[in-house]
């Protein structure tokens, strides 16, 4: 398996989620600067010219919530998501596309000090951090016990906005974020 990356891109995620796969990998620097995701190669791997991708023999997959799925069912035996028999698949799957639908869109209005009208697609970050609250429970993971790579989605954005030097403002998600960045494989950006 290759991904594609840069340690200052989102692509860092992609990164944590191979890494808590134990996955075998490598590593293709994508330079940023010198617009390599912008090439005619690049694109034909990610036609959003955009990092993260994963190439593995002839399946690509971009986006990080798509590889995440993807690493999820290729490593099963990393045990980050329920099994599709499961009662809690149809929960992961739904935060799994509310770290990217909601939380992602939420926490940029909210960085960049943007108020959410109620016309937009997302919820504004109060609230979503409300939701993710609920969700997350006693924990220590949004699932109890079990790490899962909802816990990558979800926790990454919580991570990239304290690289924003802001934070949560909430003690659990602070706590939540803490547990995530102690794990042996968390996230490095940078």
């Amino acid at each position: 398996m290759k991904l594609y990356y840069n340690p200052r891109s989102r692509a860092a995620i992609a990164k944590w989620a191979l890494d808590e796969c134990r996955a075998g990998y490598e590593l293709v620097h994508v330079d940023l600067q010198k617009r390599e995701h912008k090439t005619p190669e690049f694109l034909r791997i990610n036609p959003a010219g955009k990092l993260p991708a994963l190439v593995d023999g002839a399946i690509q997959v971009f986006e990080n919530a798509a590889i995440c799925l993807y690493l999820a069912e290729k490593f099963p035996q990393a045990e980050l998501a329920p099994l599709p028999s499961s009662p809690e698949r149809g929960r992961f799957l739904s935060l799994m596309v509310y770290s990217v639908a909601q939380l992602e869109p939420s926490m940029g209005d909210s960085l960049l000090k943007l108020e959410t009208p109620p016309s937009r697609g997302w919820n504004d970050f109060e609230t979503v951090k409300t939701v993710v609250e609920g969700e997350l429970g006693a924990g220590p993971w949004l699932f109890g016990d079990q790490f899962t790579m909802a816990d990558i989605m979800v926790g990454s954005m919580f991570m990239w906005q304290r690289l924003w030097g802001t934070r949560t403002g909430r003690p659990a998600l602070e706590a939540y974020v803490d547990r995530l960045q102690a794990r042996p494989h968390a996230m490095k950006m940078g």
